[in-house]
């Protein structure tokens, strides 16, 4: 994935700053600087591109999206998704043998969220149920509001089965290591509830999986695990192509509202999703109330939120 933002000279010193210690020696020609950022390799331009390339470019990207939206909130951003723009040129090819089939599908949420957890689910859609979710709104997930998925999820896991796991950001940081990055973890858990639900249902046709690392790269993080399920379907933009995808998507969604709200009720305080400016205001006033330590228990240490909310904490 590459993500292309044009960014003002002010975001430009902020982010050399930002990422001093992830710099390359070596820059491309006319850059300012290049530097490695998770799995993403970030690299600024003498035109004010900032360009974000890699597996988590969009997580990355959107910290200096927001960051320069607030400091030029009357400027017009240019900001070119490399997936959006593919998306655009060529409509998305949807499988018939694989959308009317009875699959088992898997999607996580709360990857790109400093504060909430992990969820991951996977669903049982029978071919016969099909009509009846695409009626609730399924088969458009990604135009559902929170508000909406507050309101038909109830239904959905009446009738379809599912199996879902949520990792607390407190065993996030626990297991996060240079040894166990994001997508590892990830592959770990879909691994985990896709077992539990194949051990129970056997009349599926397919079993698909959103995409998020290549296939043998999947399989790879999965070395060590004592068993695997392997007999799966890739898919890119699963969620359009298989609405048990969509349906683990959406349930996952609302395992993963529930949590946030139960944690904004616990620190009496409202909580931003995201990873933006909002959400470094949030986590100052974390610090400020109840201390490092709950920080680290309820948000996702490794991001870069992070060092912002610890430095701008000491000077406030």
């Amino acid at each position: 994935m590459t993500i292309t933002v044009k960014v003002s000279e002010n975001t430009q010193k902020e982010m050399s700053e930002f990422f001093e210690e992830q710099k390359r020696e070596k820059t491309p020609p006319y850059a300012l600087f290049q530097a490695d950022d998770a799995d993403c390799v970030v690299t600024v331009y003498q035109s004010g591109k900032a360009v974000f390339q890699g597996m988590s470019a969009d997580i990355s990207a959107q910290l200096w999206i927001e960051r320069e939206r607030h400091l030029n909130p009357t400027k017009k951003l240019e900001v070119k998704n490399s997936e959006t723009d593919k998306k655009e040129k060529k409509e998305i090819y949807i499988d018939p043998k694989i959308y009317h089939s009875s699959s088992i599908g898997s999607d996580e949420v709360g990857t790109g969220d400093y504060f909430g957890p992990i969820v991951v689910t996977s669903t049982f859609v029978k071919k016969e149920d099909i009509p009846w979710l695409e009626e609730l709104g399924v088969k458009d997930s990604k135009k559902l509001t929170d508000d909406k998925i507050i309101e038909i999820v109830p239904k959905i896991i009446q009738k379809i089965p599912y199996k879902s796991t949520i990792l607390t950001n407190q065993e996030y940081n626990q297991r996060y290591s240079s040894e166990m990055n994001m997508n590892k973890l990830k592959a770990i858990l879909h691994n985990k509830v896709l077992c539990e639900l194949t051990s129970e249902v056997k009349d599926y046709d397919y079993v698909v999986v959103d995409e998020f690392a290549k296939p043998y790269v999947y399989f790879h993080y999965l070395k060590e695990s004592n068993r695997v399920f392997r007999n799966i379907t890739f898919l890119t933009k699963g969620e359009d192509k298989s609405l048990a995808v969509a349906c683990a998507s959406l349930i996952s969604r609302y395992i993963f509202l529930r949590e946030f709200e139960k944690l904004s009720k616990s620190l009496d305080m409202f909580l931003p999703k995201g990873a933006s400016t909002a959400v470094d205001e949030a986590g100052i006033k974390i610090v400020q109330k109840y201390g490092e330590n709950k920080l680290k228990e309820i948000a996702k240490y490794n991001f870069k939120n992070t060092e912002k909310i610890l430095s701008q904490s000491q000077e406030k």
